[in-house]
């Protein structure tokens, strides 16, 4: 996989767990400890698309 496509499957993956975690705010009986995780998980992502992105600038 390219480092081109391998950032673009990264950033999917940001905005989907973005949704969700969009999602599980609205519901009415969002579960906190799901919230985290989701919140947890798109840090980890947003982490390595920076890394990525560092570089590739360098």
């Amino acid at each position: 996989m390219s480092i081109e496509s391998h950032l673009v499957e990264l950033t999917r993956r940001h905005r989907a767990l973005e949704r969700e975690i969009e999602g599980e705010r609205n519901h009415p009986a969002s579960n906190e400890i799901k919230l985290k995780e989701l919140k947890r998980k798109k840090l980890h992502l947003k982490e390595e698309i920076e890394k990525i992105k560092q570089k590739t600038a360098a």
